[in-house]
């Protein structure tokens, strides 16, 4: 092991339970060990029990499940009348302790305002006889229920419920007997979720969010009030010597509903400011909690708590490190957080432990690679969110996240196998055959790969001296480091296997190529409109790859994601970018999660960065562009440079038959996801 990770490797104590290194694998939705989001009701997990197991076995210290409801949310059930998974839980937390790490259960009162309601359940919501209808299987009031009457983050034209005093002294009891249960079963301590992201418990903490005149409303002591007497009804049954970690937001970030403050922004907080959090974090220790799990942030924020690649590197370690200051308990701290950083910050006495959650998606081993001193083997997390946390919305929807991905978070855009064992798994093949794959892109050295750990014969034919393809251009703004990585990553791993690579090898006739299989991943292309000036704007690849450089004032045809991402990479140029989008909200598109998207939103509205919505393409001009408005209305905008990123259509270089496959772009344009998760999907096969 490297001596500047040693730090990290430390032992250290929570409440009485020694935990034997400083690195904490943080909660994430979906991997509960009580399901998520079951429609047949809460059952014990075996696929989430497998993933943590494996993780304890790969050297990390503490394991904290994703957040556990203590209500179903299909049926309505709560988790302490569910004494069976408490059995299996038991049997389960045997074997994490064998492994020498620990294990905190989560829980959760629930998510207010800040629940996930999607556009299908938001329609239902509205109708008050459907809801009637409804309520049996899901209780959509009661998910939503909050503090006081307020908009949902999802979809502002839906209010909120106010849980009433009845029903918050059942939540608090129903902690206890789950906790009790919990203790029983192994457990070696509960985190309460949370004074943190906005959830419910964070929403009654914020004079923005509570509006009440009861006692758990109006003063300082009345609003911490739920939180107070959660871990003290907690302590009351399972002892004082049971450890109650709270996951904790030092600063919601936030100007007020669905608008985030930016990091180095100055603004004016609408949720929980410092001073605040230092006299908070003193007094929730003082009511018994015994370790602090924090970041910042709110949904009205997301990008703080779930900081896509757009946020600094540890980008919460200042508040966290400063909170610790007004506490003796232990401290966590979480968000894009380095192990050198981190190893530095504990040497330091800033922070007691290192949360991690989404590299563990990425690579489950990487604690052990990093100890064995292969760091070069960890595969990065690239910060994408496009599988383990895609919940997307945009102007006029809530969450348009599809269903299956709603129940089936947590899995991981580069690792198909995390959380999908039974889809995703490797076998030898039955009879070794020799596989061409044509283009060296993601998708094509993903499907190499596959093939080649089946026991194949593998030639990767690329037409270019680099491997990476169109993904190159994706990782070229400055910003998109980890995407860098993964390519070299990508590299280094073909490298392994006995994969013929053929570079500067262009396939334009399959009948040139001798293979028991052909595997076609030659991507896509960008779509042309028939406009007049088309050849003079400049396709967004090329701009990428810095073959065709622009001037002062550049113009981006076109708001999705990548246009979105141009335009942020040139603005941190130093240049005057100026998008122009037919939708009626940027990023308009599933799969792109709200916490990469609000970034994105926010950012362009803080820095005035022109945004015309609704707006068309009519021709290009020397000096700009011709558009029109949603009511026909032509206008100039004027330009030094155009950057077409209108999209991409497939470009197959021949079509799928007996022997001939096709994956990723060249197939179906989509995202990393898709792209490699087919490749799993054809090498499989194979």
């Amino acid at each position: 092991m490297n001596v500047k990770y040693e730090p990290l490797f430390t032992p250290w104590k929570i409440g009485n339970v020694e935990i034997k290194n400083r690195i904490v694998l943080c909660p994430m939705g979906g991997t509960s060990l009580f399901g998520w989001f079951e429609l047949t009701g809460c059952k014990f997990d075996q696929e989430a029990a497998a993933f943590f197991l494996e993780r304890a076995q790969n050297n990390v210290g503490l394991i904290i499940p994703g957040i556990a409801p203590l209500r179903d949310t299909f049926w309505g059930k709560w988790l302490w009348q569910n004494e069976k998974m408490f059995d299996d839980l038991k049997v389960f937390m045997d074997e994490i302790h064998k492994t020498g790490a620990k294990l905190f259960v989560q829980l959760t009162a629930g998510m207010g305002r800040s629940w996930a309601i999607t556009d299908e359940l938001a329609a239902v919501h509205k109708n008050k006889v459907l809801r009637t209808l409804v309520r049996p299987v899901i209780d959509t009031s009661r998910e939503l229920a909050s503090p006081s009457p307020l908009p949902s983050r999802w979809d502002p034209e839906i209010t909120t419920p106010a849980l009433t005093v009845a029903e918050i002294r059942e939540i608090i009891e129903a902690f206890a007997k789950t906790a009790a249960l919990c203790k029983k079963a192994g457990v070696d301590g509960v985190e309460i979720h949370a004074v943190h992201e906005g959830y419910l418990l964070d929403q009654f903490t914020m004079d923005w969010t509570n509006h009440r005149t009861d006692e758990y409303g109006g003063s300082f002591e009345n609003r911490y009030r739920f939180p107070v007497e959660i871990v003290k009804a907690i302590k009351n049954v399972c002892g004082q010597d049971f450890p109650v970690s709270l996951r904790y937001s030092v600063e919601s970030k936030v100007k007020g509903f669905r608008e985030g403050a930016l990091p180095g922004e100055s603004y004016t907080e609408a949720g929980r400011n410092m001073e605040e959090s230092e006299r908070a974090a003193r007094y929730l220790q003082d009511a018994g909690y015994d370790m602090l799990n924090a970041d910042n942030g709110t949904y009205d924020s997301w990008y703080w708590a779930h900081p896509p690649m757009y946020m600094p590197q540890n980008c919460n370690l200042n508040e966290v490190a400063h909170i610790k200051k007004f506490v003796d308990i232990p401290v966590v701290c979480a968000g894009r957080m380095e192990p050198e950083a981190a190893a530095q910050a504990i040497a330091q006495g800033q922070i007691d432990g290192m949360g991690v959650a989404r590299q563990f998606l990425a690579d489950g081993a990487w604690i052990t690679k990093m100890l064995e001193e292969r760091e070069e083997d960890i595969r990065p997390c690239i910060c994408c969110h496009n599988g383990c946390f895609n919940f997307c919305s945009y102007k006029g929807h809530a969450n348009v996240q599809d269903l299956s991905d709603s129940m089936g978070l947590a899995r991981c855009a580069l690792n198909p196998e995390t959380m999908q064992s039974k889809k995703y798994h490797l076998t030898p093949a039955r009879r070794s055959k020799t596989i061409a794959v044509i283009g060296g892109g993601i998708g094509g050295m993903e499907t190499a790969l596959v093939c080649a750990k089946r026991g194949h014969k593998v030639t990767l034919y690329e037409k270019s001296e680099q491997l990476g393809g169109v993904f190159r251009a994706a990782a070229a703004p400055s910003f998109k480091e980890k995407d860098r990585a993964l390519i070299a990553w990508y590299q280094r791993e073909i490298r392994k296997y006995p994969i013929e690579v053929k570079r500067n090898a262009e396939v334009s006739d399959l009948s040139s190529v001798t293979a028991d299989e052909i595997v076609v991943a030659t991507g896509a292309k960008p779509i042309s409109l028939p406009l007049p000036g088309m050849e003079k704007g400049i396709q967004a690849v090329d701009f990428l790859l810095g073959n065709r450089p622009v001037g002062e004032n550049v113009t981006i045809i076109g708001g999705g994601l990548t246009g979105c991402e141009i335009a942020y990479e040139l603005y941190l140029q130093g240049k005057k970018p100026t998008i122009v989008e037919m939708k009626d909200d940027l990023i308009a598109v599933k799969g792109v999660c709200l916490a990469n998207s609000s970034y994105l939103r926010d950012f362009f509205k803080t820095n005035q960065v022109p945004v015309h919505l609704e707006t068309t393409l009519r021709e290009i001009q020397e000096d700009g562009v011709l558009v029109a408005d949603k009511n026909g209305m032509t206008y100039k905008i004027h330009a030094d440079s155009v950057i077409l990123s209108i999209g991409y259509k497939p470009s197959p270089l021949a079509q799928k038959a007996k022997h001939i496959h096709i994956v990723g772009d060249a197939d179906h344009v989509g995202n990393l996801r898709t792209v490699i998760w087919q490749a799993w999907d054809v090498g499989m096969k194979l």
